[in-house]
């Protein structure tokens, strides 16, 4: 089946198992156990980050806790995860990619889309194209990525899931209602967990019901969402993919997580937000900006969401800061006794670090937003973490009363 030469061509290349294979390739005596990376190995309440396939057929479950996974998978082996390599294997694939076209968008650290529409008279059509990549990435780097190849960003995304590992999978306008449209509502992208049962709630089970429901009923269930998910399911995204290097300027920078267990009281909620805030501070520094409004977004039990914001009398890069007013927010909008499902933490209203007032400001307790003593020292943090690795030092939750 052969795409049409007037369409785009469009592939989304996803890393298989990215973390745990990165891993596998400094152990290579694992390749045939079950194999899961983990933030911390040793600790019984720590959560499973990445599994290989031998230990995701057992059932093990990104974002389980370590008990729960070793409870389906007794002989699960785990690795404590190193997010430098992870970063450098990226670079590695993504100058794969870039061998074949200069419009090479990440999606994330294993994820990219690649438009060679332009590439056709040197490489060949985009099945083509996908499978020498695949070739390429398993023969020099010794890992796989799963390939969808379309006429659009969101189709070619739901090639590359539609088949793993190391599969490439053609989306057209012939085949799509007979591969897509009898997949579950929540396999489509952007469709979360929340947004799923009210889709399913009102019947449409499937991508396919998704692409024949009215737009006007999806944007009164779903409001701007339900539209773009309509148009994605029927092929109507018309998003380009972005040059290397090209994007829009930073307008915020967040994290959030979804836990385990639900959080109640104070002292669950300080170790909930301090990796948060944490991953958000370093983050900015890495990017050397500063916010002055933090947003902690909520979610309960019945999926019920909240969204509350401070802004800072003076812009601030410094995990402590973003980790008390974070807290703060909660103290302020939330009861001890009310179970937390998700968190997420934002830094918005940015600016350069360099452009950040001067002005030394009393801010809650004797940390201002940018005391050079503080920001010494997570700088301190951060050449550990670049040197030895992220889960060199981890972030403690000293109490703020």
């Amino acid at each position: 089946m052969r795409t049409d030469p007037s369409r785009r061509v469009i592939l989304h290349c996803d890393c298989n198992n990215f973390y745990a294979s990165v891993e596998l390739l400094e152990h290579p005596e694992l390749r045939n156990q079950p194999v899961a990376v983990a933030g911390d190995p040793e600790g019984r309440h720590g959560i499973i980050l990445a599994k290989n396939q031998i230990a995701k057929k057992a059932g093990v479950q990104t974002a389980e806790t370590i008990w729960q996974a070793r409870r389906k998978c007794p002989g699960l082996v785990l690795l404590p995860p190193h997010h430098e390599k992870y970063d450098a294997m990226s670079r590695r694939v993504n100058e794969i990619y870039l061998s074949v076209t200069d419009q090479v968008e990440p999606f994330s650290v294993d994820e990219s889309w690649l438009d060679v529409t332009g590439s056709r008279t040197l490489f060949g059509d985009g099945m083509t194209i996908a499978n020498e990549l695949r070739r390429r990435v398993r023969e020099e780097l010794g890992i796989t990525i799963s390939v969808g190849v379309s006429d659009n960003k969101s189709w070619a995304k739901m090639g590359s899931d539609y088949k793993k590992p190391d599969a490439t999978t053609l989306i057209t306008r012939e085949n799509v209602a007979e591969l897509l449209y009898p997949l579950p509502v929540r396999d489509m992208l952007f469709v979360g967990h929340a947004a799923a049962e009210i889709l399913q709630r009102h019947g449409v089970a499937t991508i396919g019901a998704l692409a024949n429901t009215s737009p006007t009923l999806l944007k009164k269930w779903l409001g701007k969402q339900g539209e773009s998910l309509h148009q994605m399911a029927n092929g109507q995204d018309d998003a380009p993919v972005r040059r290397w290097g090209e994007g829009d300027p930073v307008k915020s920078v967040g994290n959030s997580l979804t836990y385990p267990h639900d959080l109640v009281g104070r002292d669950a909620w300080r170790a909930g937000l301090m990796p948060l805030c944490d991953s958000v501070g370093a983050r900015l520094r890495a990017q050397h900006l500063k916010g002055r409004t933090v947003t902690v977004q909520i979610k309960d039990t019945n999926l019920k969401v909240i969204s509350r914001q401070r802004t800072l009398p003076m812009p601030t890069n410094l995990t402590k800061v973003l980790f008390q007013e974070a807290l703060a927010i909660l103290d302020s909008c939330w009861s001890p006794r009310a179970p937390i499902r998700l968190l997420s933490v934002t830094a918005s209203t940015l600016c350069n670090e360099n452009e950040a007032t001067e002005a030394q400001l009393s801010f809650l307790t004797e940390i201002t937003p940018d005391d050079p003593r503080q920001a010494r020292l997570e700088q301190a943090v951060d050449g550990v973490r670049r040197r030895f690795g992220k889960n060199s030092i981890s972030p403690g939750t000293e109490r703020v009363e």
